[in-house]
């Protein structure tokens, strides 16, 4: 079995890896996400049993698939207890890598649990959904205060309706003073302008 520590970027990954057949110890950085996804199916391609330890991290979605479609093991650490086991206060990319990789060798990997993808997609929809409700409530609100700045008193269900004549018959200008539906390029034709100039000036 290949064992592989990796110290996981949103650009790159550097990767400490030991065959536990040859004992044979190497490192590599490999970009994102050509590089990484080309050596990790190399490896499927020539049969390997793989396990891979990595620090949690957000931005690792793809890569956790990637790994999952080959049917590499996947071990996701706590990457707060992975630093309180370090033993040097250095840190490098590559002291990183081969941190991880000497936890999964000593069994000591701190591994967590981690959600099915289909948990992982529901939450992902649910958090969208109520970060778009938070969106919808801060512009309705933010509607709210522009009518009643303009003396209008409306309720929220009135804000809401976005075609009454109450809240198109109010806008700003673009420097704060109020204007009305008869401003030029809002809502209609501007003003014939009668300042006094003569047609045939």
């Amino acid at each position: 079995m290949l064992i592989i520590g990796c110290d996981y970027h949103p650009g790159f990954q550097q990767i400490a890896y030991v065959d536990s057949e040859t004992g044979e110890l190497q490192e590599r950085r490999l970009e994102h996400p050509e590089e990484a996804e080309k050596f990790y199916r190399e490896l499927a391609a020539q049969g390997m049993k793989v396990r891979v330890g990595m620090e949690a991290s957000g931005h690792a979605r793809w890569f956790e698939r990637l790994l999952a479609e080959l049917n590499f093991e996947v071990w996701i650490g706590d990457a707060a207890e992975i630093h309180r086991k370090r033993e040097r206060k250095q840190k490098t990319d590559r002291q990183d890598a081969q941190h991880i990789l000497r936890l999964l060798l000593k069994d000591d990997f701190p591994r967590i649990w981690v959600p099915s993808w289909e948990n992982r997609d529901v939450r992902q929809l649910l958090w969208h959904r109520h970060r778009m409700v938070q969106a919808r409530t801060r512009l309705m609100n933010q509607l709210q205060a522009v009518a009643l700045n303009e003396g209008l008193r409306c309720k929220t269900e009135i804000v809401a309706r976005s075609r009454t004549a109450t809240t198109g018959s109010v806008l700003v200008s673009s420097v704060g003073e109020s204007a009305t539906t008869g401003s030029a390029g809002v809502a209609g034709p501007p003003e014939p302008d009668d300042r006094g100039v003569d047609a045939g000036d």
